[in-house]
């Protein structure tokens, strides 16, 4: 079981997140991974894909009072804020005006199922389905947020979604006594609320139904090459230096996470050139720490106080030189294991994604997937690369 899944870590990240034993476990679910794709039924490792769905929806059975209820994130507030009426959503100041809509419209529809529990779903469509042309074919399209989602018309799916009202896919399952101690367990039986020709259901588990998801030998021999080289690497982190730059990772504070080797990386994502190093990254973390901590304070005696602070922090890490170029080289050879994984992954899809783009429509990837193990614990797996310049260059469905 796991706690609230409100946030998945990349899967890349979390020797940052959880130290030695987050590296240790990254190794593990890919090795699962490898095993899985190559067709051991004892890999101990589930896949499910990520659906660029929005917004995310909380709905089922409350489990006190036994009502029906819709909630965003909010549920899990100290105060839980969720909704048993469309009166309420009507109500409701917290929400604006598209998101009431697509609440009231959630809550209508969802409510004819027959729930027994919780679940988190991705809403995917009320009433904004689409007929669009794309080469030459015609598909009823969907577009939640980036990603634009297309199914021939004339087949069963597209028959079935023209038919329905609005479409979620379930990704998860909560249970507890009440809304405090529910306990998030990836996965959900949608099986169990039955069926009604309003509401087109899927779980966002991954399905091969055309063979195309298994690795090949010789892949099945590149990948474990990777990750031979991945252990390697891992073997070269010391647990006692790696402790000690997460300490320093955690001295730089809310107000300058942005000097993190984290947002460092993300950075790098975000411009389209990822070659993280320890001399790009030391040079990064001087001059954001000097414009972005150092410059925001106003009186010289701050700014002092926090350049000598920055130094300190600074002079440390360049004492574990050696620890933040194994880390580099470590989680450089993760990505690649990453993608040859997403590569075998992405062969398979049921419904067809592009992004629209100034000149008609470009096919890309789903956005990603969720590694679950017999524990509970999830990591994801994006393209970082592809998905970071999709969101920047997709037309979203609200564009003018």
């Amino acid at each position: 079981m796991a706690a609230k899944n409100l946030h998945l870590e990349h899967i890349e990240d979390e020797i940052i997140n959880q130290g030695i034993d987050g590296g240790r476990g990254a190794i593990n679910f890919l090795q699962g991974l490898r095993d899985m794709l190559k067709g051991n039924a004892t890999s101990g490792v589930n896949m499910t894909v990520k659906w660029d769905g929005a917004p995310a929806i909380f709905c089922g059975k409350h489990p006190e009072t036994g009502q029906f209820f819709v909630a965003k994130k909010s549920l899990f507030n100290k105060t839980p804020l969720f909704y048993t009426s469309e009166s309420e959503i009507k109500n409701a100041e917290e929400l604006s005006g598209t998101l009431k809509g697509k609440f009231l419209h959630a809550f209508k529809y969802l409510s004819k199922l027959s729930w027994d529990t919780v679940m988190q779903g991705d809403l995917m469509y009320t009433d904004d389905t689409k007929m669009t042309k794309i080469g030459g074919e015609s598909f009823i399209t969907f577009q939640p947020n980036t990603i634009l989602y297309a199914v021939q018309v004339d087949s069963d799916l597209g028959k079935e979604i023209a038919r329905s009202k609005m479409g979620i896919v379930f990704h998860t399952t909560y249970t507890g006594a009440d809304i405090e101690s529910l306990s998030a367990s990836f996965g959900a039986n949608i099986k169990k609320l039955g069926y009604n020709s309003d509401v087109w259901v899927d779980d966002a588990s991954y399905k091969d139904v055309s063979g195309k998801g298994s690795m090949t030998a010789k892949e099945t021999v590149a990948l474990t090459g990777v990750l031979s080289k991945t252990g390697k690497a891992f073997h070269g982190i010391k647990r006692k230096d790696l402790n000690k730059f997460m300490e320093l990772q955690t001295a730089i504070g809310s107000k300058g996470a942005g000097a993190s080797y984290k947002t460092y990386c993300n950075s790098l994502i975000r411009s389209g050139k990822y070659n993280p190093s320890y001399i790009d990254y030391m040079e990064y973390f001087e001059t954001y720490w000097e414009d972005k901590v150092v410059g925001k304070v106003k009186t010289e005696k701050t700014k002092q106080i926090k350049r000598e602070i920055g130094e300190q922090i600074y002079n440390e890490m360049r004492s574990l030189k050696k620890l933040i170029e194994n880390l580099t080289k470590f989680m450089g050879h993760l990505v690649e294991a990453k993608q040859m994984v997403i590569s075998v992954l992405n062969r398979v899809k049921s419904i067809g994604t592009f992004k629209k783009t100034d000149n008609g429509f470009e096919a890309v990837n789903p956005e990603g997937y969720v590694a679950i193990d017999k524990t509970g614990s999830a990591v994801k797996l994006v393209d970082r690369m592809e998905f970071a310049f999709n969101n920047f260059t997709a037309q979203k469905n609200w564009d003018k």
